[in-house]
Order: structure tokens, then C-alpha cells, then sequence
């Protein structure tokens, strides 16, 4: 399910919506010209040669590209026939297994965990100690990290990146990443959140993992150069995706999904950004709508 703090308002977006194609009554126009013209272009849905980067070289990591394709799905039964060159999956529940299906069939992978909030159903949930849990975050069962606790944080979450390396993941997804910006029990600052989200950089490239940046966009030129992807939820509701775009100059994949919009409304102006977008719905199961 979506893992962030609702925002407590929303501000119409901006971008504009994608153009409809115009049929003129020109008698010159074949059938076939008139095809072509209101042709949207290829299935957005169908792998294009360049979504799959090549392997990346002993001790290298994987670096996705602006606008490769993607599935995001952290609920209900793991669908792996979705024509996306990258899967975004939870990294407790999808197994060894699974991964190397994914991994069979040309596909990258993605292993979401929860860096910055505590969740009451994860197996290693009670080795987090209870002085770190602070305020809930809007999800039954989560509570916010004390992040500047970096000592006590760094083995828990080190275990965590273990896993998904374990697993034969190509990257992680950390969630919760901008803590300082909630009401989350503790006096957080901005310099406590740079710390924390450069120790997961660390943490995941450590262990040949890639790692997204997850919303947090204020800190994006701060923290462009650390993160190997961004991950980004409802910017086009709330007009920022140009706030995203040093992602894609320095070379770098944005994953972005709209819950509240239909793509026919965000698809022309993310995809000019080069975004990779989908619409999904907020228990983020197999369905989707890519742009």
C-alpha cells in the first residue's frame, strides 16, 4: 500500500493533459495517413529495446535510465507477466525464488523496504527498540524512526539490505525517507534526514545495491548525487515533477505514480519530463495504467 503521510490537502495540478488526436476532412488523406495520424504510439505497456540496461560489470551497480518501464506492486499475488523491464516489490514477502523468475525473464528488480518508519508486521519488528518508535504515520501499525539514532539504526537496517542482496535484488527502494517534514514524535531536522538518507545510500551500495530516492524533494540537490534512481508519488497532483528533473539530467530514472488522477491527465506533460509514470490504485496491486 502507498507508504507516505497523507498530505493534509491538494493542490490541482498544473501539467497539461494529453492532446486528442484531431480527424481532419482533408479528401487527400488516404485511410492509412488517417491511421497514422491518431496513432498515440507504441503500447506503453510492450519492453522497448533500451528498458533493459546491460549488466552492469563486476562491482558496478545497475543504473536505470529516464523512462524505462515499470510495476510497482507491494500487495496480493506477485503478477510477473506484467511487460515492464522493472519490478518494484516487497521485499519481505517476494521470495529468492520469484526474484530469479524476474531476473530469468530480462527483469530488474526492486526490493521496497521501510527505512524510516517501524511496522508492527515485519518479522524483525521486535528487534527495533521501542525508545525508537516515535509518532504514527497515517498507516495502522507504523510509527516514525527516532533517524537520528544512527548507531542502533545502521545493523537493523543493514540485515534489512542483507535480505534483499540475499534475495538477488538489483536495488532497494527505502521508504519513509523525509521524516523531518512530519509530525513524527521527535525534534528531527533537515540535517538529520541528509545523514540518515546518505547512511541507506551507503548501507544498500555497500552490498552492490542500487538505491531510490523516495519523495523527499527538497533535499533532491542535496542528495541527486548519492541516490541511483528516485521514486516519487502524486507529483503531478500537486504540480512538483519539475522539482524531479535533476534525476533525469544526471542520467538517472524517476519512478512516479499518480493514485487520484487518470493518466490521460499526467501522461503528456511526464512523459516531456521523461518520467516513467503509471496510474495505480493505493493498495498498489498488480493493476496498472502505464503513460
Amino acid at each position: 500500500m502507498k507508504r507516505t503521510s497523507v498530505r493534509p490537502s491538494a493542490r490541482p495540478s498544473t501539467l497539461r493533459s494529453p492532446r486528442s488526436c484531431v480527424r481532419r476532412r482533408l479528401l487527400v488523406l488516404v485511410p492509412l495517413l488517417l491511421l497514422a495520424a491518431c496513432t498515440s504510439g507504441p503500447d506503453p505497456d510492450e519492453d522497448r529495446p533500451d528498458d533493459l540496461s546491460p549488466a552492469p560489470a563486476p562491482g558496478e551497480r545497475w543504473q536505470p535510465a529516464p523512462g524505462v518501464s515499470w510495476q510497482w506492486q507491494l500487495t496480493g499475488k506477485l503478477d510477473t507477466s506484467v511487460k515492464a523491464a522493472v519490478y518494484d516489490v516487497d521485499g519481505f514477502t517476494t521470495t529468492k525464488e520469484q526474484v530469479a523468475e524476474l531476473k530469468a525473464a530480462g527483469r530488474r528488480t526492486i526490493c521496497y523496504l521501510s527505512t524510516g518508519a517501524w511496522e508492527d508486521f515485519r518479522p524483525d519488528a521486535g528487534a527495533f527498540p521501542q525508545a525508537l518508535r516515535g509518532e504514527g504515520n497515517g498507516w495502522e501499525g507504523e510509527r516514525w524512526l527516532d533517524i537520528r539514532r544512527l548507531a542502533e539504526l545502521e545493523p537493523l537496517i543493514a540485515k534489512r539490505f542483507d535480505m534483499c542482496r540475499d534475495k538477488g535484488f538489483d536495488a532497494v527502494e527505502p521508504d519513509n525517507m523525509d521524516a523531518y517534514r512530519n509530525k513524527s514524535g521527535f525534534p528531527l531536522t533537515a540535517e538529520d534526514q541528509l545523514k540518515y538518507n546518505r547512511l541507506i545510500a551507503r548501507l544498500a551500495h555497500d552490498r552492490g545495491l542500487s538505491a531510490g530516492l523516495k519523495n523527499d524533494l527538497d533535499q533532491i540537490p542535496e542528495l541527486v548525487g548519492v541516490f541511483d534512481f528516485a521514486v516519487n508519488e502524486q507529483c503531478a497532483q500537486y504540480d512538483e515533477c519539475g522539482r524531479l528533473t535533476p534525476f533525469i539530467a544526471a542520467g538517472k530514472a524517476v519512478f512516479h505514480v499518480e493514485y487520484e488522477i487518470p493518466a490521460n491527465r499526467f501522461c503528456a506533460g511526464t512523459r516531456e519530463l521523461k518520467l516513467s509514470s503509471l496510474e495505480k490504485k493505493y493498495d498498489l496491486g498488480a493493476w496498472r495504467k502505464a503513460c
